[in-house]
């Protein structure tokens, strides 16, 4: 299979042919550059994050897994007896996701158009698709017109803030620039690069003005640390 521009295909490939141990480099224009090791894409549940954990807990009915990459969220919740089904723009995870029995399908989540889901799950701050504050309204309207009435939306965020802060709390960023939380990203897994995308990283206040300006309730859910996790309800 090719994987062209797909480096989450091409490592989630390379783990179920036995290699282990290796690294996803994420690349930003803000900070320095990160490694995803490639094994924490298979995580199991006891593995996950508690904020993983609890969105998990509160999934109910048809569920949507937006940006479901190697399908372990899509898996578990499958396993509970939920109706499942999950999109990616990665070729290669929609292909490993169909080989262990789910309803995958390789969509952009601003072109698909199937409806009446009980729950939208997005997590590992999938939200960030925005891209930037000014799209976040838009990106949560196509989330709305996903659900059935009734159903919620859960995603989880981080406030990174923290990033501009001094030692002794003070808050550096130039007022003139974009929102803080809107970073542009590139991923590489050996010798695969993915093209440079927009990601926001979006402050639960800002989130909730967002929701409440495209009629969705919202409430917070946990905080942990600098991340959070929200649910979002349509009436």
């Amino acid at each position: 299979m090719e994987f062209k521009n797909d480096p989450y295909g091409k490592a989630i490939n390379a783990y179920n042919s036995g290699k282990r141990g290796e690294e996803i480099i994420v690349h930003s224009d803000m900070c320095d550059d990160d490694i995803m090791p490639v094994d924490y894409l298979f995580r199991t549940f006891d593995e996950m994050p508690k904020i993983e954990q609890i969105a998990l807990g509160l999934c109910k009915g048809k569920v949507l897994d937006v940006g479901s990459c190697a399908g372990v969220h899509g898996e578990y919740l499958a396993k509970k007896g939920l109706n499942v089904t999950t999109i990616d723009t990665s070729k290669g995870a929609i292909q490993h996701q169909k080989s262990i029995g789910l309803n995958a399908h390789h969509y952009d989540f601003y072109l698909y158009t199937e409806s009446g889901f009980d729950t939208l799950l997005w997590m590992m701050n999938g939200i960030g698709i925005a891209g930037t504050l000014a799209n976040l309204e838009n990106t949560l309207l196509k989330a709305k017109e996903r659900l059935a009435p009734g159903g919620i939306m859960l995603c989880d965020s981080t406030d990174i803030k923290y990033l501009y802060e001094d030692d002794e709390g003070g808050f550096w960023v130039d007022l003139n620039t974009n929102y803080y939380g809107e970073f542009q990203f590139k991923n590489e897994y050996d010798g695969v690069e993915s093209e440079e995308f927009n990601w926001l990283y979006v402050d639960y206040q800002k989130l909730e003005a967002a929701a409440l300006k495209v009629g969705l309730e919202i409430r917070l859910v946990l905080e942990d640390g600098f991340s959070y996790l929200a649910e979002l309800k349509r009436k």
